[in-house]
């Protein structure tokens, strides 16, 4: 296994959008963004998604690679709540009223670190507009530093059914190193007090971490376990320091190895599954009668910017918020890095988008493929040419292959391939990344930089 690491560990996308966030152009025309929204109410997915993001945290983790900014005063915090409310108005006003909102997700940042009342104010604005759909997931990335039990009965009351809670690591002195505050409340109260109100639990826990060994992350894992989360999710840490500076804090302290960072997830997989949960993707580990393991024994396992979820929850991602990024099906939208040019944009009546990307027919095609494989472990071309509405032959001639790639993984055990398709085996699994890489036209481009983290 160690020499297959060595030999495939490269930069590597993350796939969570196909093309990558960094392919996207600026200079954007708002109206473009009009456009695409007004077309998504006719091409695409209909069930409508919504990303918000809340940039704010009180400390900054240093790990962290996410669009997150230091809190500012509770005036310029209110300000921007404000000015969120004010883009879902400009947003919705182009959407077909009659579609039903399958997801809400909210993410940052430290969504729960405002004043929570600003979040049932959002929710109650997107459900006066939309239907909500009967298997609709309204979910939030908590942080549990900033978090009194009253406060996570706020978020009960705000309407909330999934909650996601950012542990990370429950040793201190690892929180410590990465700067992350603590656990407000015994996690046992915070489980008891959701799950009296029938809350679905998400546990993210992190490997790859300064201070981490294989010994202490099992003690995590056996710890999570002993919660009963309904999905556990173990992030391998992405080391990206020309991307987030203050990730280069964490080298002082020093980084597990490649070998030692293997051991970590090949025990917490082996404690997870020994204790009835079921692996999915890349991270993410569920109970067997989670929607998600359903979804994935049929092959109808997806995922966008919220992450995994089955084709019935599946939604054009509308997003707000700045640096938040729309997913429609012909097309992303980002918007503006800068709050203060996102607060001006709104307050001036105008839509903040500073990038995109049109998709074309084979970068659909390239994307559809590359989702089936980081989700489903497969991809079947019958399959795929229906859900793309091509011929056999049509999907065939437009797509991309990385032929000696593919060979490679095969000859080492990690792929099956048949003139039906291809499937990832179970020591390939680790290396999903590296698969749906063989299916990524943009990989061959070498002129390109490639600032990616790395794959395992």
């Amino acid at each position: 296994m160690l020499d297959l690491i060595s030999k495939y560990n490269r930069a590597i996308p993350r796939y969570t959008s196909y093309p990558p966030a960094n392919y996207f152009a600026p200079d954007y025309d708002s109206s473009h963004y009009v456009s695409a929204i007004e077309a998504s109410n006719e091409v695409g997915i209909r069930a409508l998604s919504f990303y918000i993001h809340v940039p704010f945290c009180p400390r900054l983790c240093h790990y962290c690679a996410c669009n997150a900014y230091a809190m500012e005063a509770r005036p310029r915090v209110e300000a921007y709540m404000q000015a969120v409310l004010d883009e879902i108005d400009l947003v919705c006003q182009h959407l077909d009223r009659t579609r039903p909102i399958t997801q809400i997700h909210y993410g940052g940042g430290t969504p729960t670190a405002v004043p929570l009342h600003w979040l049932a104010q959002i929710n109650d604005k997107l459900r006066s507009y939309f239907p909500l759909a009967p298997e609709a997931e309204i979910a939030i990335e908590c942080h549990p530093g900033y978090l009194s039990l009253a406060a996570w009965q706020e978020l009960i009351d705000a309407g909330f059914n999934r909650v996601s809670i950012g542990v990370q690591d429950f040793h201190p002195e690892v929180l410590e190193g990465v700067n992350r505050a603590a656990s407000r409340e015994r996690f046992e109260d915070i489980f008891a007090l959701l799950r009296a109100h029938g809350l679905r639990i998400n546990l993210d826990l992190i490997y790859g971490l300064p201070r981490q060994t294989p010994e202490r992350f099992e003690e995590n894992i056996r710890r999570a376990i002993a919660l009963s989360p309904d999905r556990l999710v173990t992030f391998a840490y992405a080391h990206v320091p020309w991307v987030k500076a203050q990730q280069g804090q964490l080298e002082a302290l020093g980084l597990p190895t490649e070998q030692e960072r293997a051991e970590m997830f090949a025990r917490g997989k082996a404690l997870l599954e020994g204790s009835g949960y079921k692996a999915l993707g890349l991270d993410h580990f569920v109970r067997p009668d989670d929607p998600l393991y359903t979804a994935l024994q049929t092959g109808q396992l997806h995922r966008n910017f919220q992450g995994y979820c089955t084709r019935a929850t599946t939604g054009q991602v509308y997003a707000f918020g700045v640096t938040a990024i729309s997913q429609l099906t012909a097309a992303y939208a980002q918007n503006t890095k800068s709050i203060e040019q996102y607060l001006e944009r709104i307050a001036a009546g105008q839509l903040p988008i500073e990038r995109d990307y049109a998709l074309g027919p084979s970068e659909q095609i390239a994307g559809e493929v590359i989702a089936s494989i980081m989700c489903n472990g497969r991809a079947r071309w019958a399959e795929l040419a229906e859900t793309l509405a091509l011929s056999a032959e049509e999907l065939s001639a437009n797509l991309y292959r990385d032929e000696a790639l593919l060979a490679e993984l095969e000859a080492d055990g990690l792929i099956t391939r048949t003139s039906e398709g291809l499937r990832v085996s179970t020591a390939g699994q680790p290396f999903v990344r590296i698969v749906a890489s063989a299916f990524d036209p943009l990989m061959a481009d070498n002129s390109r930089p490639r600032p990616y983290s790395m794959a395992l």
